[in-house]
Order: structure tokens, then sequence, then C-alpha cells
């Protein structure tokens, strides 16, 4: 049996799909979640309600660098 290395790093491919879909639809949820949450809940996550306002208010392809990978 051949075996074969590769000496670059390849780069994640993007998700397109169903997965993608999903993966927006939760992160929508999430964010409505976040703006919904009362001043206890955002104090004990350590943020402002200006930051939640903040994340909750983008649009929704705009989604965190660890998610598009």
């Amino acid at each position: 049996m051949t075996q074969i290395a590769i000496d670059r790093h390849c780069p994640p491919r993007r998700r397109f799909g169903l997965s993608m879909l999903l993966d927006s639809l939760s992160l929508h949820r999430q964010r409505r979640t976040l703006a919904r949450l009362d001043a206890r809940a955002l104090e004990d996550i350590g943020i402002t309600r200006e930051q939640a306002e903040a994340e909750a208010a983008r649009p929704i392809w705009d989604a965190p660098e660890f998610w598009q990978k």
C-alpha cells in the first residue's frame, strides 16, 4: 500500500448547503435569545446591555470567524 504525504497545509473547505443554512438559523436564534436576556443574566455572562444589543443587531451573514471554517 502506498501512502501519500502532503507537505503543505490544506485550508479547510467552506461549507455549503444544509449545514450552512442550519448554522445560520442557529446563529439567528442565539442572537434573538441574547437580545431578550434580562440585566441579571447579562451580568452573569459578563456583557452589557449595549454589547448584547450590538451583537443581536448583526446581520445573519456576519458570523464569528470560527463558524466560517
